[in-house]
């Protein structure tokens, strides 16, 4: 269990970054003495000298040093497609780096950003790797709280709902992947941080879904950002290669990557919906609807943000 000082050192990766961010707002206003490990040093920081940061490079001994005089370390580092140096593969031999240095700088606990569903055994990747991750943190030996959400949404930086809803209403029509039955189940980066906080706190070892109360197939979803945002538009179901096909020619207009192969089949494998009780208290529905002016009307980019 980690102890509960007067004032708690709190390591995040990434909290110039999406969900960090909002894990190190939440933090400081408890009072707690956060630091960041960064691999975007150029980015503004948003705490005003708050949150002193140190290079996300994977250097363990370097890392070792970074890590000095934290209590808990909260993980949010991922690697959404390959490009380069930057795989698959090498995110979880980076993820192991991460938790030996944390290990040997005498951090206590690590609370883990995952993915819901993942698997040792998927031929996904994405999802085998997110397996690995979770390994390398539960056989540390330290303890542990492992977060997993579905597709986030708010904040001002989500990437697929903002980005159909973008489409939606530049787009005369929507291409569907299949016949769009298969279920996604949206959380809001506010309910993830909140339980990456409750993470930070307990003092039992465990694995959670992060996701909201509201579930939908995905054709559903997309109609409702159509109806919300004052897109409504024709939704085609096409075969998967195909949907796929015009998301990459469209990635050309954008510079950027709208959607992978892996993201379809997962997608279409209902691996964005969970299985236990939702946890998330934001109704999807509520956000579109509150913020359906901003929602789209910008496109965000993948690899603007992260390359």
């Amino acid at each position: 269990m980690v102890e509960k000082r007067s004032k708690m050192k709190i390591a995040i990766t990434g909290a110039f970054s999406y969900t960090g961010k909002f894990v190190a707002m939440k933090l400081l206003a408890r009072g707690e003495e956060v630091v960041t490990l960064t691999n975007h040093p150029n980015r503004p920081n948003p705490f005003n000298g708050q949150v002193k940061a140190f290079p996300l490079d994977f250097d363990e001994a370097g890392m070792t040093q970074s890590l000095q005089g934290a209590d808990v370390l909260v993980n949010t580092y991922w690697v959404r497609f390959d490009k380069g140096s930057n795989t698959q593969p090498r995110a979880v031999e980076n993820t192991r780096k991460l938790v030996h240095a944390a290990k040997a700088a005498g951090v206590k606990r690590i609370v883990h950003v995952s993915i819901a569903n993942p698997s040792a055994d998927s031929h996904l990747p994405y999802y085998w790797g997110k397996a690995a991750n979770e390994k390398a943190v539960t056989d540390s030996g330290l303890a542990y709280a492992i977060v997993r959400p579905t597709v986030l949404v708010g904040g001002g930086e989500d990437v697929l709902v903002n980005n159909i809803a973008y489409l939606l209403r530049r787009m005369p029509f929507f291409l569907i992947p299949g016949d769009g039955s298969y279920g996604i189940q949206p959380v809001h980066v506010e309910d993830v941080a909140d339980l990456l906080v409750e993470g930070v706190y307990s003092g039992k070892n465990y694995i959670v879904d992060a996701v909201g109360p509201e579930t939908y197939t995905f054709k559903e979803l997309v109609k409702r950002v159509g109806e919300t945002v004052g897109a409504r538009r024709p939704l085609i179901s096409v075969p998967p290669r195909l949907a796929l096909l015009a998301a990459q020619f469209l990635s050309l207009f954008v510079s950027d990557v709208i959607l992978t192969p892996e993201e379809v089949d997962g997608l279409m494998a209902n691996l964005l919906v969970s299985k236990e009780p939702a946890r998330g208290k934001i109704k999807f529905s509520v956000w579109l609807e509150e913020n359906r002016k901003a929602v789209g009307a910008k496109y965000a980019s993948e690899l603007k943000r992260h390359f």
